[in-house]
C-alpha cells in the first residue's frame, strides 16, 4: 500500500523524490547529465485535473561544454528524456583557464535572476549552490566562486548562469579580436608559463 501511495499524483511524496533537490546524475559515455529541478504541473480539463511533470536538465562533458534543456511529459522518465535531448542540442563551449577555472569574473541576468561568477585559485573548489553548482560541475570547473542574487527560480538561475558563461573570453580570443599577441593582452605581470598556457588553448 505504501508503494502505491508513492506513485499516486496527489497523495504522498512525489515518486519518492524531493522535487526541489538536484538528486539524479547519469553519465552517457563522456556526457554527464544532472537533474536540476522537477515540477508537477496540472491542467484543468472537463473531467478534472490532468497531471504532468516538467524537468530541467543540465548536461556537459566536464571539459568546457555545457547545455540545459526543459521537457514536459505525463511521466517523469519521459520528461527527463525530452529535457536531456534538448540540453544536448543546445550545448555551448566555454573557455577554461588551465582546465580548472574561469578566465575572468562575470555577471549574468535573466528576468529577476542575477548571478555572479568569479575565477578562483587552486584548491578553492566549487563554491556555489543549487542550479548554479549543477551547471558549473557539468562544465568541468574545479575552482570557482558563484553567488546568486534575486530570484531563486531554478529556470532563471540556470539561464542567468549561462549568460555569465557566454560572456567568458580567453586571452587568445581577445588577442585575435584586437590583432595583438597573447603576451600583449596579458600584460607584463604574466609569466612565461601563463602566456604559453593561454596560447595553447
Amino acid at each position: 500500500m505504501a508503494r502505491g501511495n508513492e506513485q499516486r499524483g496527489e497523495g504522498g511524496p512525489r515518486r519518492g523524490r524531493d522535487r526541489n533537490a538536484p538528486t539524479e546524475e547519469r553519465a552517457d559515455s563522456d556526457i554527464v547529465e544532472k537533474l536540476v529541478h522537477i515540477n508537477r504541473v496540472a491542467a484543468t480539463v472537463k473531467g478534472g485535473r490532468r497531471f504532468s511533470f516538467a524537468a530541467l536538465m543540465v548536461v556537459g562533458d566536464q571539459k568546457g561544454r555545457v547545455g540545459f534543456g526543459h521537457g514536459k511529459a505525463r511521466e517523469v522518465p519521459e520528461a527527463i528524456r525530452k529535457a536531456t535531448e534538448e540540453a544536448k542540442k543546445s550545448m555551448i563551449r566555454v573557455p577554461l583557464r588551465e582546465s580548472r577555472t574561469l578566465h575572468h569574473d562575470g555577471n549574468g541576468r535573466w528576468g529577476a535572476g542575477k548571478v555572479m561568477v568569479r575565477s578562483a585559485p587552486p584548491g578553492t573548489g566549487v563554491i556555489a549552490g543549487g542550479p548554479m553548482r549543477a551547471v558549473l560541475e557539468t562544465l568541468g570547473v574545479q575552482d570557482v566562486v558563484g553567488k546568486s542574487v534575486g530570484s531563486s527560480n531554478p529556470y532563471n538561475m540556470v539561464r542567468a548562469t549561462f549568460q555569465a558563461l557566454k560572456a567568458q573570453a580567453s586571452p587568445r580570443q581577445v588577442a585575435n579580436k584586437r590583432g595583438k599577441k597573447v603576451s600583449d593582452v596579458l600584460g607584463r605581470r604574466a609569466d612565461g608559463a601563463a602566456v604559453a598556457a593561454a596560447e595553447g588553448e
